[in-house]
């Protein structure tokens, strides 16, 4: 009887445990489970102890602009060596301790400019974890052990017009589909694989690529894929790639379309560096949509709303929130495009300065270039620093003005952040004592 209520206790305290771990947010991809820059985690700090935060964890990593990636208890993270030899690298750590799990290198000769490394981050799901490299290697791993599922090289297969930057944009998941944004030529800008075997199951638009990451949604009752490519918004069937709609947006100088779209019933906004910000509304009834505003300033430094150049705006009620292509932060009324606001606190003002946003319940959680997070509260009034610190320090790797920059997107999980420049991977816990 004693060993069978011991056996009991064990099992118990398992099963808790799992529930408990599975109950924790993951950050399972390119701005977290939903793609939606939102974090649901509870129990985490009001304001930061001091000015640096403490660190749990520091592991050396290569050079990258990819965010780390949290799934299942591990997290995931690419980088790029040019010496002996050009090559990327794809790691796997334990989240509480940073002990390498497994780690994955393959040749990578880069022909593109900023060839600092990767810039899509791992996507993780149902045990696989995919990876983008930034000249097309697509590989499917096992999420645990690292073992190769499938790969390819895209950019041999299908014949990539190369994006200046490289190839940037995150894998998604769909269904038993695993489908990416590259480019290729011909009628293959989008292309979908079977996501346990690595099979072509359809290819789409003869656009170029942007950098901007694809997102799914609901239009009409039905689960559709928005991807903004160099050369349009479009909207597509991710089960067969059949066009439903798109929206022009060519380029003025090149394709520079990085922001990932944001969409807000029955809403879907959109913003780059030279061809401004738009809004379009899509109809709840049937695949189309019309134009509610497009605004373009005269030049990158004289906009009438926002135009971004890395980050990925925030939508909170009737509001968007984004920062314009020399680091101000401004505020815009969703309904008209009309600027409410600016502000030139969150990040110091210089050209590309970079916050990305973070949703967590009435607050915002800023990580800007500077390598510093800020607890903040934004409004139609103006923009609240709760509480600001230190996290990771900026490096040169990716930019060598202005003391270096931290481009790379964070993650959020298990009430702790996860963050990366080109020297290291740090853990830093934000649960509440």
């Amino acid at each position: 009887m004693k060993q069978l209520t011991y056996l009991f206790t064990v099992f118990f305290i398992i099963v808790s445990g799992q529930v408990q771990f599975t109950a924790a947010d993951d950050w399972s991809q390119w701005r977290g489970d939903n793609r939606d820059g939102v974090w649901k985690e509870t129990g985490i700090i009001e304001e930061f102890d001091g000015p640096q935060i403490p660190i749990c964890w520091s592991v050396p990593i290569g050079s990258g602009y990819s965010g780390p990636t949290v799934a299942d208890g591990r997290v995931y993270v690419t980088d790029r060596l040019t010496k002996p030899k050009q090559v990327e690298r794809v790691h796997c750590f334990d989240w509480k301790t940073g002990d390498e799990i497994w780690s994955y290198t393959y040749d990578c000769v880069y022909r593109i400019e900023y060839p600092v490394g990767p810039r899509a981050n791992v996507t993780v799901h149902d045990g696989l974890a995919y990876t983008l490299g930034a000249m097309g290697h697509l590989h499917c791993f096992d999420a645990v052990t690292g073992e190769i599922k499938w790969k390819k090289d895209l950019n041999t297969e299908y014949n990539i017009n190369m994006p200046i930057w490289g190839i940037a944009c995150a894998p998604i998941v769909e269904a038993d589909h695993l489908i990416v944004q590259i480019g290729g030529k011909p009628e293959a800008c989008v292309v979908a694989f079977d996501r346990k075997t690595g099979e072509e199951k359809w290819k789409a638009l003869e656009d170029n690529a942007s950098y901007s990451a694809p997102i799914i949604i609901e239009q009409a009752g039905k689960r559709v894929l928005i991807c903004w490519t160099g050369h349009n918004v479009t909207a597509l069937d991710p089960q067969t790639g059949e066009l439903h709609w798109k929206y022009p947006m060519p380029p003025t100088r090149w394709e520079i379309g990085i922001a990932t779209p944001i969409f807000h019933e029955n809403q879907l906004f959109v913003t780059n560096f030279y061809e401004g910000a738009a809004l379009l509304k899509l109809s709840p009834d049937e695949l189309n949509f019309e134009l509610g505003w497009h605004r373009k300033g005269k030049d990158e430094r004289n906009t009438d709303a926002l135009q971004t150049t890395m980050s990925t705006p925030i939508r909170i009620g009737d509001y968007i929130y984004g920062v314009d292509s020399y680091g101000e932060l401004r505020c815009l009324e969703a309904k008209t495009g009309d600027r409410i606001w600016e502000d030139l606190t969150a990040v110091p003002v210089a050209r590309w300065s970079t916050i990305h946003f973070v949703q967590n319940a009435d607050k915002v959680w800023m990580f800007n270039e500077r390598g510093e997070l800020l607890i903040t509260e934004l409004s139609p009034k103006g923009l609240n620093i709760i509480s600001r610190a230190k996290l990771i320090e900026p490096t040169r790797g990716q930019l060598n003005r202005r003391g270096g920059v931290t481009w790379a997107f964070p993650a959020f999980a298990y009430k702790h952040v996860f963050a990366r420049n080109d020297n290291e991977l740090v853990c830093a816990s934000l649960e509440k004592k």
